[in-house]
């Protein structure tokens, strides 16, 4: 299904967020969206995942206006487009298999949710889950134990519970020492390939996304000024994306970093950090 953005905007008082953002996006691709930190890569994510508002303009997800949803089908799109933080938004003194498992609310009743009741199968499905990500060992750990790249593995295997349709992930290696951000990078191509699902996720540096993305697109300003294949990224668009220090001497090293090998730095500027659950569609 087609993924549709239409003249997206995003005020915050006199200031343009994100401004105009035109997307079509179809179903089964990974784009991977690079800028500096403030350039609306976040509020973006966030405006489609409906944890905050456009200020104008639609988002269409196969026909329906996502934008437009309320209630229960607004709830229903939030379980559909799984959202990945950076700051993982676990339940830090709940067991790491209880923390995968509450992807699955949005699937049930309000009654076993507030009793906290799960199935046989949904264990079964959460230990898959784990097990995918290589990490099934930590399931009776308390989730505020862990490193934070297998607190970001449970984040995505608690995505995984949600059975989503789209995958949105919000500088989910920024954080992460240069293995764990390879782990989770490979874990989001795994997804991407295996179940087709679309993944849109935001990234700091930029080999990763060259490496990881089949399409890229840059913003700057809050607007997109690049949208192609990694092949099309050149010197000119990176620096349109990224510009160029105050001597015009090049851009930024951390940007353009070989893959992995350096953590990215810092977060985007407009990012909450750590959300509630039941904003994060869970």
């Amino acid at each position: 299904m087609m993924f549709e953005l239409k003249n997206v905007t995003r005020r915050f008082g006199k200031k343009l967020a994100v401004d105009s953002v035109t997307l079509d996006i179809p179903q089964g691709q990974m784009v991977g969206i690079i800028g500096r930190s403030g350039a609306g890569k976040s509020t973006l994510l966030r405006m489609i995942n409906r944890l905050q508002e456009p200020s104008s303009g639609t988002i269409h997800f196969g026909g329906v206006e996502v934008s437009g949803l309320r209630g229960q089908a607004l709830r229903n799109w939030q379980r559909d487009c799984a959202m990945i933080f950076q700051q993982f938004n676990l339940v830090p003194r709940l067991d790491v298999l209880t923390n995968v498992m509450l992807g699955r609310l949005n699937h049930r009743s309000t009654v076993l949710s507030l009793l906290n009741v799960f199935t046989r199968e949904e264990r079964i499905q959460a230990i898959a889950a784990l097990e995918r990500l290589g990490i099934e060992q930590t399931a009776l750990q308390a989730a505020g134990t862990l490193s934070g790249g297998q607190q970001q593995r449970v984040a995505i295997a608690r995505a995984l519970m949600q059975n989503p349709k789209m995958v949105l992930a919000d500088e989910p290696i920024a954080s992460l020492d240069p293995l764990n951000a390879k782990i989770v990078m490979d874990a989001l191509r795994d997804i991407n390939e295996r179940e087709g699902i679309t993944v849109v996720t935001n990234l700091h540096t930029l080999d990763t996304a060259r490496n990881y993305c089949e399409r890229i697109v840059g913003m700057a300003g809050g607007r997109v000024v690049f949208d192609g294949k990694p092949s099309e990224l050149t010197t000119e668009a990176v620096k349109d994306i990224y510009g160029t220090d105050k001597d015009g001497a090049g851009i930024d090293e951390t940007m353009t970093s070989t893959a992995i090998n350096i953590a990215p730095e810092g977060a985007e500027n407009e990012s909450a950090g750590n959300q509630p659950l039941a904003l994060a569609g869970l």
